[in-house]
C-alpha cells in the first residue's frame, strides 16, 4: 500500500468522499499532516446497515495519541449524514512506514 490513493474501500461508494474528508480533519498532534495523507488509514468498509469499519494504524506503538486518534476518527465518521455508527480498529500489520505517506505529506514534512 504505497501512498494514500490506494486505501481499500468496500461498500457504498457514495460514502467514500465524505469519509475521506472527515478523516482528513484528524491530525496527529505531533505531525502537521492529516492522518489520511500520513497513510494511517489501511481500510474502510461501509456495511449495508450504514455502519463503518475502519482499520488504521499509528506511526508507532508508543504514539502518545494512541487513545485519542481512533476516537476522533470514529466521531468524525459518525457525524456524516446517513452513517449509523463507526468502529475503528488499530492494526499493526503491516507496520506503518513513511512509504505509506502521500506525496503531499512528504513535501509538507520536507521529505523530498
Amino acid at each position: 500500500m504505497e501512498g494514500t490513493a490506494n486505501v481499500p474501500f468496500e461498500g457504498d461508494v457514495a460514502y467514500r468522499e465524505p469519509i475521506r474528508a472527515a478523516v482528513k480533519q484528524v491530525y496527529d498532534p505531533e505531525i502537521p499532516v492529516d492522518i489520511w495523507e500520513l497513510g494511517l488509514i489501511y481500510k474502510v468498509k461501509v456495511a449495508d446497515d450504514h455502519s463503518v469499519r475502519v482499520e488504521m494504524t499509528l506511526t508507532s506503538p508508543a504514539c502518545p495519541s494512541a487513545e485519542a486518534l481512533p476516537v476522533e476518527v470514529k466521531e468524525r465518521i459518525e457525524a456524516i449524514e446517513g452513517i449509523e455508527r463507526a468502529n475503528v480498529d488499530i492494526v499493526w500489520d503491516p507496520p506503518w512506514t513513511p512509504e505509506y505517506m502521500s506525496d503531499a505529506a512528504k513535501v509538507a514534512l520536507g521529505m523530498y
